[in-house]
Parts: C-alpha cells; sequence; structure tokens
C-alpha cells in the first residue's frame, strides 16, 4: 500500500474512531440514565415493604403473589436493559479504541516513523492514552461510570486536532530525529492520558462531595460512586501516573544533553513540565505525609492538571523556546 493510502486510511480511521467514541459516549449516559431509574423504582418498591412492616409489629408481610411476580418482572427488565446499555457501550467503546490504534499505526506507518512527531499527532496519542487508561481502570475497578466523561474528553481531543491541529503526513523535523522520541514523548503521552482520567475522577469527586454534604438527590449523579470512593480512585490513578511523568523529565534531560549539550536549560517547556510535576508531587506528598484526602487534596491535584494542560496548549503557542517545533 502505497504511503498515501496508508495516510488517507489514517485520515478515515481518526474520523471513525470519534463517531464511534460518540456514540458509545450515548451509550454510557443512557446506562447512567437507566440505572437511575431502576434505582428510583427499588426505592418505591420498598416503601410499601416498610409500611407492611411497621403495620404488623414487626413481623414480616409478604407481598401478594401477583403483586411480588410484577415487581420482580420490572426489576429484570430495568437490569437487563442497564446491563445491555452498558455492555453497548463498552463494546463501541473497544471498537473506537481499535479504530484510534489503527489510525496512529497507519500513520506511523505512513510516515516511517513514531506517530507523534506535531502537534496533532501528539494530541491524537494523548487521548488514545486516556481511553486505554480507562479501559484499564473499567477492568480493574469496574468505573464503568467514568466512560461518558472520558469520551467527552476523547473526542473534544480528536476535534481539535483534526479540525485545528491537522497536519499532513511528513518526516520528523531534525531535532526530533532520534531514538528518544520512543522513550521521552511515549511516556510523557501515556501520563498525560493517566492524569486526564485521574483529572476526571477528581472533578467528580468534587461535584458528588459538594451533593452528599447539601444532602442531595435526583439525576444521573445518583448513579455514581460515593465522594470518597471517587477519591480514592483519582488517588491510585495518580500514583500510578506520577513515575511515569518523572521518568518522562528525566528522559527528556538525557535527550537534551545530546541535542543540546546541557540537561536542562529553563525552556519554557521544561519549567511547565517541572511545575506540573511539583504540584502532582505536592498533592501526593500531602496524601501521605499530612494525611490530606477530599476537597483540600482535590484541589491540588486540579491545580495540577491545569498546570499539564498549559503545558501542552500554552507553552506551544503562547511562548517560543527550543520545544516550539511542537506548533
Amino acid at each position: 500500500m502505497a504511503d498515501s493510502d496508508l495516510a488517507n486510511l489514517s485520515d478515515q480511521l481518526a474520523l471513525g474512531a470519534v463517531l464511534l467514541y460518540v456514540v458509545a459516549m450515548v451509550g454510557y449516559a443512557l446506562d447512567l440514565g437507566f440505572g437511575r431509574r431502576r434505582a428510583r423504582a427499588e426505592a418505591e418498591r420498598a416503601e410499601p415493604v416498610e409500611a407492611l412492616v411497621g403495620a404488623g409489629g414487626g413481623g414480616v408481610a409478604e407481598a401478594p403473589p401477583a403483586e411480588a411476580s410484577a415487581a420482580s418482572a420490572e426489576e429484570e427488565g430495568a437490569e437487563r436493559v442497564e446491563r445491555d446499555w452498558g455492555r453497548f457501550a463498552i463494546l463501541i467503546n473497544l471498537l473506537g479504541w481499535g479504530a484510534h490504534l489503527g489510525m496512529l499505526v497507519t500513520r506511523g506507518l505512513a510516515a516511517e516513523r513514531w506517530p507523534w512527531g506535531n502537534m496533532y499527532e501528539f494530541l491524537s496519542a494523548i487521548a488514545f492514552a486516556a481511553v486505554t487508561a480507562y479501559l484499564v481502570v473499567l477492568a480493574r475497578y469496574k468505573a464503568r461510570f467514568l466512560g461518558a466523561f472520558v469520551m467527552v474528553a476523547a473526542v473534544l481531543a480528536l476535534g481539535v486536532a483534526t479540525i485545528w491541529l491537522y497536519t499532513p503526513v511528513g518526516p520528523l523535523v531534525p531535532a526530533l530525529k532520534s531514538y528518544w522520541i520512543a522513550i521521552h514523548v511515549t511516556a510523557a503521552i501515556v501520563a498525560t492520558g493517566a492524569f486526564t482520567v485521574g483529572g476526571a475522577a477528581t472533578i467528580l469527586y468534587l461535584v458528588q462531595s459538594r451533593r452528599e454534604e447539601r444532602g442531595a438527590s435526583g439525576g444521573a449523579l445518583d448513579m455514581l460512586p460515593g465522594a470518597q470512593t471517587l477519591d480514592r480512585l483519582a488517588y491510585k490513578v495518580t500514583v500510578f501516573s506520577f513515575p511515569i511523568w518523572t521518568f518522562a523529565i528525566i528522559a527528556g534531560a538525557i535527550w537534551a544533553d545530546e541535542a543540546w549539550g546541557r540537561y536542562w536549560g529553563w525552556d519554557p517547556k521544561e519549567v511547565w513540565s517541572f511545575v506540573t510535576w511539583v504540584v502532582y508531587a505536592g498533592y501526593l506528598h500531602a496524601r501521605a505525609t499530612a494525611g490530606w484526602k477530599g476537597r483540600r487534596a482535590a484541589v491540588i491535584s486540579l491545580v495540577a492538571f491545569a498546570a499539564l494542560l498549559f503545558n501542552f496548549f500554552g507553552v506551544n503557542y503562547l511562548f517560543s523556546g527550543l520545544h516550539s517545533y511542537a506548533g
């Protein structure tokens, strides 16, 4: 297959991945919605039972067989709908992930290099890393509730990359022609994708903790786990991501020494990568030593995530430096 054909296939797979992620996002949202309806139905069925228990002086009164049968059928139907939408969303998510992987592979084959040499490729790879991190969290922690939110991030990232950052397939600039691109940039991509999942869990934690404080209920957010569970999940993802980000900074310093003759030169990209590292380190240190949990720790985590986003978008477009080729 000619390079132009591979490049065109990569573009088509990118479009396919976006469309599949949109469908998966809708599926995850419906999964949350039907789950809310099922929970409400269970609560409504529990009320008459409690009333009968109270009226019977502590004895358990059984519902009439016909009513019990109807309630059981309704519950089974609601569970089946919830389960079907969840499975549908995960299946489409996996298909989108496969198309996304194909997009990166064909892009690399067309360019005959690692497919992250410009902002379009880098943002596309970060979106892929975020979806991959979500699928790992889904398999390990059954965190299906994160699906809709991660899909929103993936669709936005691929949309921005395709509409505003698209760059035709071409060779690398001389500064990037090194095997370190497969080490340093890959590590940065993996860490950024995982941090994105952790950021989504942190935002949901703040929303859920606020609702719990107010005693609010209703809406799809009722299907989210408790605030403490979200807090622990965000922490676990950050613990995984932080060493990879640390390695990316170290690998970048070694590459800088080979390319520019110094390990550190206070280039804007280097500075903001270090700022991001310091804030995330502060978050982990505060939780490990000061016992910070909850809202204070979450705010630090979100500041670190904001620094990470600024390092990617702000530095590349607002500053000039040795990393300006990324734009």
